[in-house]
């Protein structure tokens, strides 16, 4: 709800299915954005602009909310269309980069915002989708070291739900306990 940053995130993974890692090693890896070893994550966090911003002390002159990530299996129009309808509400504003993925965007929200700024600057303009996208890629380098291209989901909504419940610590385990409790299947 309210506005959000979207940003796509390359995520390491290792491909657990023998027959297609032989392939990918056959053919040969391509390197860089878009390689088969990296999977395609939607990033969508929402982002409030902070009232009394003080630039002196370093902080982000936006606030953060609740974060989703989600594995693509491309980054055309038509599938982030179809993913940024199921997970923000119509009447939401949406802040990305220049990626030609989002250029239809506009269709699916109520405004889209274009940021075409430099690899140095983007920080500034996007602070908490980039601020998501590396914490999450730190957090899978030091506790799980490789991650499964069948699991990368999984690895992504325990992150996302850590991440939305950060300031909920001392009542984390008690709604997990709930939770799994009143799941039906």
């Amino acid at each position: 709800d309210g506005t959000f940053e979207l940003d796509e995130g390359f995520f390491e993974q290792v491909i657990l299915d023998k027959q297609e890692r032989e392939e990918v090693n056959e053919k040969g890896v391509k390197r860089g954005r878009g390689s088969e070893k990296q999977a395609k994550v939607l990033v969508m966090i929402e982002s409030k602009k902070v009232k009394n911003h003080d630039p002196v002390k370093h902080n982000k002159d936006k606030q953060c909310g609740y974060l989703k990530m989600k594995v693509l299996d491309n980054l055309k129009a038509a599938t982030i269309n179809a993913e940024v309808v199921q997970s923000v509400s119509p009447e939401s504003k949406a802040e990305t980069d220049d990626f030609k993925g989002y250029t239809d965007l506009q269709n699916v929200v109520d405004h889209h915002t274009v940021h075409n700024t430099s690899v140095k600057d983007v920080n500034k303009v996007l602070p908490w989708v980039h601020t998501a996208i590396s914490n999450a890629k730190r957090s899978f380098l030091g506790i799980y070291h490789m991650v499964g291209d069948r699991y990368m989901q999984n690895y992504l909504n325990e992150f996302c739900y850590r991440f939305n419940r950060r300031y909920m610590q001392e009542q984390l385990f008690d709604r997990l306990i709930i939770a799994a409790v009143s799941y039906t299947v």
